[in-house]
């Protein structure tokens, strides 16, 4: 029969590993999306926690109770984020296409991100399958389970996390400019071309003209740019474990 004060123990050293574990799994691509079920969710937070409990080398902070728990809150999320933030960017730059080409007439609904076109659904589903051909799953929770060693529990700096937050919502946008740059400057190209034919030809109707022309040109570059899209959002993935470390780096000093 197993102590009662192991039992104790285990379940303290549980809801710590639990606090940090849900509010990074929260913001995770795939598990944290809304279209999955609350208590699915929920339930793969408990079994990682639990997976964790007896592996994990746990540490605390001295700390009060109140002071460590946002520590950890804060913490978690910054971490979450540094992952979350490549995919938001890419869905923006789709968004960004979509308003280029004259697609966001037609949207469809998305419960984790409101109204979206399918352009950014597209490029989503392209990232979500180019971060599980890259493992990038598995290298996520190797670095998250290093964390544990590296930042106890309720000793990280929230000050500098959240200068770090905010420094990823810059890298955000770089993303988005980045996929929606050629698509972008395609279309403008046209437009202006467009102008110079309504100068030449008034009776023309440029609007029944030029929508087509923006939807096949926006197509025709994503065709070709595809390539440069899958480097582009692998490259990503490649400096979101970088990322993902330095987070842990600044939290840890």
């Amino acid at each position: 029969m197993i102590p009662a004060d192991i039992i104790s123990g285990n379940i303290t050293k549980f809801l710590m590993i639990f606090l940090r574990t849900s509010v990074f799994l929260a913001l995770m691509p795939i598990i944290g999306s809304n279209s999955l079920p609350g208590r699915f969710r929920i339930g793969i937070a408990v079994a990682f926690a639990a997976l964790l409990t007896p592996v994990v080398n746990m540490q605390a902070g001295s700390d009060g109770v109140v002071i460590l728990i946002l520590r950890e809150i804060v913490f978690g999320m910054v971490l979450g984020l540094s992952v979350r933030f490549i995919f938001l960017g890419i869905e923006m730059g789709g968004q960004k296409i979509s308003d280029s080409m004259g697609m966001s007439i037609a949207t469809v609904y998305n419960p984790e991100f409101g109204q979206i076109s399918g352009v950014s659904q597209f490029l989503t589903v392209l990232s979500t399958l180019l971060f599980l051909a890259m493992n990038c799953h598995h290298d996520l929770i190797v670095i998250f389970v290093r964390s544990y060693d590296l930042v106890p529990f309720g000793t990280s700096d929230p000050g500098a996390l959240v200068l770090e937050g905010m420094a990823l919502m810059g890298k955000m946008f770089v993303v988005t400019v980045k996929v929606a740059a050629p698509i972008v400057i395609g279309t403008v190209t046209l437009n202006i071309l467009l102008g110079f034919i309504v100068k030449a030809t008034p009776q023309i109707n440029i609007f029944f003209i030029g929508l087509p022309l923006y939807i096949c040109l926006g197509f025709m570059i994503l065709l070709l740019a595809l390539p440069a899209y899958i480097v582009l959002i692998g490259g990503s993935f490649t400096e979101m474990r970088v990322e993902m470390m330095r987070v842990i780096g600044i939290a840890g000093r």
